[in-house]
């Protein structure tokens, strides 16, 4: 009974409320236990991304350690407050430190090397140019310390005054000749010495050639012996005329900005470098850019800036990577599944390219560099250029050159020569085969403009690049003229000891017809890519950046590169870049832009003759 009792005493419904009470109490505490649990962890992980954001957090975040993007480096870590990070898709420039072992850069005769090797290059192709028989042109872009400015020629042009002043009317207020040529200047150490267009304190050295190849000497005397004047300082006071050029060459070194300019601050502490880094993408927060992503070792990494992000990755990558994030034409954006984050219908549209063609003769005595480039020949050279940086290695031959107008009535010069003693064969992919002697020739403000697009959503794949080249009638007429004047300094007296047979075009090209087709045919790439960001005012729907290179329509963006130019200039790249970032850093530091008024430019005296 009393087993019976103490039974029912233990299934009693009291029991049974308060033993669910219990139950239900601990259970709800546990719940409120865990959810604290829950937030305080939620709180510390918080804490935590924050704590490793900050110790992932630069001032300055600069994508592309180029001709640009090197600049920048060194001038914005100059404030040692300032702290910057430097992210770069190719590798050093050194091997082990050393400059010797990395010749294929350093040597400035080995500059084909790098030119058809995709080691230190973005190897891009263009579509096919229906205007130039279906042609796929090769375009190299340096992705290695220095950009394409350790693998260019190493010609120091920096273009006409009335190229800034023509960017100043399109919009880009600030810029015109005055404003720019300071910067030209602060950048440059000549070793003539500094005059009024000169610098003589800057990081990079420019020098002339030192070969005095008879060559060179018979090209010049035949260019006058044409009617056209002699200048001796082609970015100084007078561009048009033929005469030696400037290159950044220093002690038989390539000078790039690698050397000029990065090299010298990576003692720095506040700055960090890092190469073989491929930026994916923009990060934003709406409008406002926080950092950008990466991938390094095969690992997808994140940092941010918590001033800006500068893009500087050129006329190619840095459009591309914009688009990649958001930014461009809000329809082709979303048909590729990106979310818009600005439309900016300008960004990879204006793609302009200098185009050129060799004309070559053949050369009646052994003095051109066709010897030279014999195997036994190279490895002198080579071990010379290795011992002292001296000798046919310490230079990369492009020596002499000019610039002239097209026709009566153009008021500066359109067309530019650059004068080689050799013959150089598909971008020098291939050997050459005989002495001869070469004129790069092409037009410098062509009417044809290209465009780029993403081909994917793949930041590893190539873009569309169509730069439409020889579509405008006037193109193909400035073509021809480069052809007959070409021929006409060619023909005269000084370089009649040496001249054999016409190689290319050929005698048998003489008609308009003829020689449309071999420009077809033959014409190249003279690796300028240029103008795919412009710079322009906000009202203008074209433009991507504004005139203190922020990207329109967001914050703490900018693009410091070839790709903000509004027209290309009349002349090589290089030089213009690199002063396009020196006045950008004074504009991100707060400083007031330099200026140098009333500096004289030639003009012609009469526009009614063509020279």
């Amino acid at each position: 009974m009393s087993y019976l009792v103490t039974g029912v005493k233990w299934w009693s419904p009291v029991n049974k409320i308060c033993k669910v009470t219990g139950s239900l109490f601990k259970a709800h505490t546990l719940k409120n236990i865990l959810a604290i649990n829950e937030q305080q962890f939620k709180i510390s992980r918080a804490l935590s991304q924050l704590s490793s954001e900050k110790a992932n957090s630069y001032n300055y975040v600069i994508v592309g350690a180029g001709s640009a993007g090197c600049v920048l480096a060194n001038r914005l870590t100059e404030d040692p407050l300032s702290t910057v990070l430097l992210l770069e898709a190719g590798p050093k420039d050194t091997l082990l430190g050393s400059k010797r072992l990395m010749w294929k850069i350093h040597m400035p005769a080995a500059l084909t090397y790098n030119l058809c090797d995709e080691k230190y290059n973005w190897y891009y192709h263009t579509t096919s140019q229906k205007h130039m028989d279906n042609r796929v042109m090769y375009w190299p872009r340096g992705r290695v310390w220095g950009g394409s400015s350790s693998l260019n020629a190493m010609v120091y042009i920096r273009g006409h005054a009335e190229d800034y002043n023509r960017w100043s009317r399109e919009g880009a207020v600030g810029w015109d000749y005055e404003h720019c040529l300071p910067y030209f200047k602060k950048a440059q150490t000549h070793e003539l010495g500094p005059d009024q267009y000169r610098g003589g304190n800057g990081p990079l050295h420019v020098s002339r050639g030192k070969t005095n190849h008879p060559l060179h000497q018979a090209f010049l005397e035949a260019t006058q012996q044409a009617g056209y004047p002699f200048t001796d300082d082609m970015n100084g006071y007078q561009q048009e005329g033929f005469g030696w050029m400037d290159m950044t060459v220093h002690q038989g070194q390539r000078w790039s900005t690698a050397s000029a300019y990065l090299r010298p601050a990576l003692s720095r502490p506040n700055l960090s470098v890092a190469e073989k880094t491929l930026v994916t993408k923009i990060l934003f927060q709406g409008t406002k850019c926080i950092g950008v992503e990466y991938v390094k070792n095969g690992h997808r990494k994140k940092v941010f800036a918590n001033k800006e992000v500068i893009l500087s990755g050129g006329a190619i990558n840095s459009p591309q990577l914009l688009m990649l994030s958001g930014i461009g034409n809000a329809d082709d954006l979303k048909k590729m599944g990106i979310p818009v984050v600005c439309h900016l219908p300008g960004v990879g549209q204006n793609l302009q390219d200098h185009l050129e063609v060799y004309v070559q003769q053949k050369c009646t005595k052994p003095i051109t560099l066709y010897s030279a480039q014999k195997p036994f020949n190279m490895v002198k050279i080579g071990l010379e250029w290795l011992w002292k940086f001296t000798g046919d290695g310490a230079t990369a031959h492009l020596e002499s050159g000019g610039f002239i107008r097209s026709e009566p009535g153009v008021p500066h010069p359109d067309i530019q020569f650059h004068f080689l003693p050799s013959q150089v064969i598909d971008h020098g992919r291939v050997a050459s085969t005989l002495e001869a002697y070469q004129v790069h020739v092409g037009p410098l403000r062509s009417t044809s403009v290209g465009w780029l697009k993403l081909k994917s959503t793949d930041p590893n794949d190539h873009p569309i690049i169509e730069p439409n080249y020889l579509s405008a009638e006037r193109d193909i007429w400035e073509f021809r003229q480069c052809v007959k004047l070409t021929r006409e300094i060619f023909a005269q007296k000084a370089l009649e000891k040496f001249r054999g047979p016409e190689i290319q075009p050929g005698h048998y090209v003489q008609s308009d017809k003829e020689i449309d087709a071999f420009v077809r045919q033959k014409a190249d790439s003279a690796y300028h890519p240029s103008c795919t960001c412009k710079m322009g005012q906000p009202s203008d729907s074209t433009a991507v950046v504004d005139p203190q290179t922020k990207v329109i329509g967001t914050e703490n963006l900018r693009v410091v590169d070839a790709s903000i130019m509004p027209s290309v200039v009349s002349g090589n790249l290089n030089a213009p870049t690199i002063m396009i970032a020196e006045k950008a850093a004074d504009i991100i530091k707060g400083l007031p832009s330099l200026q140098e008024k009333n500096v004289p430019v030639y003009k012609p005296k009469t526009l009614e003759s063509q020279r």
